[in-house]
């Protein structure tokens, strides 16, 4: 079986954190990086992006990087991986905030699975003003300033968890807080710090609730907690429909909500009543075509589908309309172990939309717990 590679973003900042050695306290604006390289200072930035894509031992055929010429990404991504394509080409060699943008931009638009950018502060402010959160993003730490709560802790760790996500492995999705301070004040003495947004990251996974001794989670408990998230999002988009797909689990999420179910088809709910029960393909799309449409899908435990096994009432069509970013895909965390880091399977009779669909997904594995997966493409040999 092929696999689709895992596609990592990367923007590297080549001047970020310039200033620090030669105490300038920052390297924001052109004329601060020309005193600090006239001051002997050495761009750091490059080695340390290569320290964490060094960390990347496993996997590497399976892995492309999208990136920005020359120091922009190209040149270190180069020195690590051999599948590397250029999709932002910088004007000057002094590059500025607009070419991280535009980069940034021109990455997004290729699709990645991760984007990982090298930098501080003020090159968070810069990603989180164009990234609109499509997939998680990390920060390798190389800058003066490290006040944002989207940097890994060390260029080391930060390469360690692309490769958890390059393996197949979960890691928990959170929301990091992008801070940037003034450098002028800070030069003064004062430390004058602004929120400027929230990027959705990963983190190494951990079992925070819902389990039992030992680690385990508890199956009851867990379920409780899906229910739970999935009657947030209820209240939260009383008028959408949510189409909630055949399995175990979500039949089990309907119960507790008080809706009755299809064990094996398909029903649609709206404010937590049944509109319509064991649909069709062509009613199911009749529906959704009228009104915004959210998705309950879970997979099948051991083979890892989430379509074209048991719920061919969700056609290409159907899934088309409902789209990518509105489908929630719910399940424990010992059911996505269980697949032994294989990926999830789409074969929804359509290779054009079982590769759109394909890349890291959101999972929803419990209340306010999800975690990055891969969603793949069975193409056979």
């Amino acid at each position: 079986m092929l696999q689709r590679k895992f596609r990592l973003g990367l923007i590297v900042n080549p001047f970020s954190g310039i200033g620090g050695a030669v105490a300038l306290k920052g390297s924001d604006g052109r004329e601060v990086r020309e005193q600090a390289l006239a001051a002997g200072a050495q761009p750091l930035a490059g080695s340390k992006t290569h320290t964490s894509l060094a960390q990347i031992t496993q996997n590497l055929d399976a892995l492309s990087i999208i990136t920005a010429s020359g120091d922009l990404g190209q040149n270190v991504a180069q020195k690590c991986v051999q599948d590397v394509q250029v999709v932002y080409q910088a004007e000057h060699p002094q590059t500025e905030a607009e070419d991280t943008i535009q980069a940034v931009q021109s990455i997004m638009a290729a699709g990645v699975d991760l984007l990982v950018f090298a930098g501080g502060d003020g090159t968070a402010r810069n990603v989180c003003s164009v990234f609109d959160n499509r997939c998680p993003v990390l920060g390798i730490p190389t800058g003066c300033k490290i006040h944002s709560g989207v940097f890994a802790i060390s260029a080391k760790a930060a390469g360690q968890v692309i490769q958890l996500m390059l393996n197949g492995e979960l890691v928990s999705a959170m929301y990091g807080e992008v801070k940037d301070i003034d450098e002028q004040q800070f030069r003064e003495g004062r430390v004058v710090a602004k929120l400027y947004g929230e990027m959705m990251i990963p983190e190494a996974l951990q079992y925070v609730q819902a389990v039992k001794m030992g680690g385990k989670e508890s199956d009851e408990l867990v379920l409780a907690d899906l229910a739970a998230e999935v009657e947030e999002m209820m209240q939260d988009y009383p008028e959408h429909l949510f189409v909630m797909g055949s399995g175990s689990t979500v039949d089990f999420v309907a119960n507790e909500l008080g809706c009755a179910n299809t064990l094996l088809g398909v029903d649609v709910v709206k404010d937590f009543v049944n509109i319509a029960r064991d649909v069709t393909a062509s009613e199911l799309l009749e529906l959704v075509k009228e009104t915004p449409t959210k998705l309950i899908i879970t997979l099948i435990g051991g083979q890892g589908h989430v379509f074209g096994r048991g719920n061919q009432q969700l056609s290409p069509e159907v899934i088309r309309t409902i789209g990518r970013e509105n489908i929630i895909i719910i399940a424990t965390k010992q059911k996505l172990h269980a697949l032994n880091q294989r990926p999830l399977v789409c074969d929804t009779s359509d290779p054009t939309l079982d590769e759109a669909l394909s890349g890291v997904i959101e999972i929803t594995t419990g209340y306010r717990d999800k975690v990055f997966y891969r969603l793949g493409v069975d193409y056979a040999c």
